[in-house]
């Protein structure tokens, strides 16, 4: 995840397209156009932009009161094969290796793009008041197909439930409000004596929750409740457990099944 404070008149990163990662913009203030494969269309704060792997050119222009944005990706690890004697990339086809101006230099002589009158704005575009509830589904009515991002709002006290995945990582951004953030120890540290961890929760505060670690988090709203953003990639091979109520979701099978416990012997 990456924040990008654009300034009036200027764009967050030249016109450009992902070949093997989805991603997942979100309008934290300001407002702006968002540039796509030539159209342009309005954007302003509590909006979620999707952008599928390998469809349209896009990029973002900032309006008079600037544009700040949370910028969402995959990182995923290109397949692709580097012979440095003959100066080729092999990625399916073949790729020469550039002598020329760095890739910057080259977009900066390209001018910057053309900037139309704004269009209506297209289905990958979705504003938080236009989806209901307060686990909002974001980034799915926006057309997301390998990862999410939802935005919760927490009433005061309110507990969710802890959970941890072993092939998605996930995100967690808090907008307003406070809270706190519980993590619950692995079953084999537990049976050690590790004891729950709780961290306290404000405005700004990122969280990252990398898959396979075991330690299961949950968000537990403060007087004045908890909103934040989630984030997660969506891999068909996932299993995430609920240790609260020993139970196993298999997302690759629409699954949740509950288990009895075995510690296995270290």
């Amino acid at each position: 995840m990456t924040r990008i404070q654009i300034e009036p008149g200027r764009w967050s990163t030249p016109a450009h397209v992902e070949l093997d990662e989805e991603e997942i913009f979100f309008v934290l203030a300001g407002s702006g156009l968002s540039w796509q494969g030539g159209k342009t269309y309005e954007v302003r704060a509590g909006d979620c932009i999707v952008h599928l792997v390998a469809t349209e050119v896009h990029t973002l222009y900032a309006g008079e009161d600037g544009l700040d944005v949370l910028a969402f990706g995959e990182r995923t690890n290109a397949t692709a094969t580097y012979l440095p004697r003959a100066k080729v990339l092999r990625m399916g086809p073949t790729v020469d290796a550039s002598q020329g101006p760095h890739p910057w230099e080259r977009e900066a002589a390209a001018g910057p793009p053309d900037l139309s009158e704004p269009s209506r704005r297209p289905t990958n575009i979705v504003n938080v008041d236009d989806v209901p509830g307060r686990w909002k589904l974001l980034a799915k009515q926006a057309g997301s197909v390998r990862t999410g991002l939802n935005l919760a709002i927490g009433e005061p006290g309110e507990d969710g439930e802890p959970h941890c995945h072993s092939a998605d990582e996930e995100i967690f951004v808090v907008l307003s409000g406070s809270g706190r953030l519980e993590l619950w120890p692995a079953p084999q540290r537990a049976k050690h004596g590790a004891e729950r961890e709780d961290h306290p929760l404000r405005p700004g505060d990122v969280i990252s929750r990398p898959p396979g670690t075991g330690i299961a988090h949950d968000f537990v709203a403060g007087d004045d409740g908890l909103t934040y953003l989630a984030y997660g990639t969506r891999r068909p091979d996932d299993v995430c457990y609920y240790p609260r109520d020993n139970q196993v979701y298999f997302r690759g099978l629409g699954l949740l099944t509950e288990l009895k416990p075995v510690l296995l012997k270290e």
